[in-house]
């Protein structure tokens, strides 16, 4: 039976590359895909990855409604084996649910592909839909490391490298913004509660990271 598959992780775990590798295996094999995206690093209507790799893809807008795309896609004879979803936490709720009716009554296997909380290690509201709407939710196997060595799991926003904590939801960055821009770090918990970034770190910002201690 087909799926709707969620894979998730932080930022720069690699889930864009992973979403072309599956379509490259699977137009390999004579499998045709629609892709959708939503916001990509690389402009409108492309899917790409940080190692060079891009692809065309369906741009979403906040009124795109992909169960009907596909239908008028299959309605004029087009082959569509599978669905491919990048950048989905930007997904609304309601596009989330139209994917598993993509898989229910149009019989097509979805993979999508997000992070799954924002700056604020808060869920997107279309991260949280697909979890709770997925046959199967995947953690990304590409670890990331914070700045620390250990295991990322936070994705913290910087403005003029210095980590914010309060702002939209959405504002289009990446992990290789100039300092002066707006730019996104993985971290761990710790140093995501306490915003020590690399840059924090390396600037002798450290005295945050360090719990007080009473004297004796």
């Amino acid at each position: 039976m087909s799926e709707l598959v969620f894979f998730s992780g932080t930022m720069d775990c690699g889930k864009s590359t992973l979403a072309l590798q599956i379509v490259h295996n699977r137009a390999a094999r004579g499998l045709r895909s629609v892709i959708f995206t939503r916001n990509d690093r690389a402009g409108e209507g492309k899917l790409s990855s940080r190692l060079g790799l891009v692809t065309d893809a369906v741009e979403v807008a906040d009124g795109t409604d992909l169960y009907a795309h596909l239908v008028a896609e299959l309605s004029r004879g087009s082959r569509v084996d599978y669905v491919v979803v990048d950048e989905a936490q930007f997904l609304g709720p309601d596009q989330a649910d139209q994917l598993a009716r993509v898989v229910d009554d149009l019989d097509l296997d979805v993979y999508a592909f997000g992070i799954t909380t924002d700056f604020r290690s808060r869920l997107f509201p279309g991260s949280q839909r697909l979890i709770e709407l997925a046959d199967r939710v995947e953690a990304l196997q590409v670890e990331t490391l914070c700045w620390c060595g250990a295991r990322a799991t936070h994705n913290a926003r910087t403005v003029g490298g210095v980590m914010v904590v309060e702002g939209a939801q959405v504002v289009i960055g990446d992990v290789d913004k100039a300092e002066s821009e707006v730019g996104y770090e993985v971290l761990c918990r710790r140093h995501h509660r306490r915003q020590v970034t690399r840059a924090a770190a390396a600037g002798g910002s450290l005295a945050q990271d360090v719990l007080p201690v009473n004297p004796v």
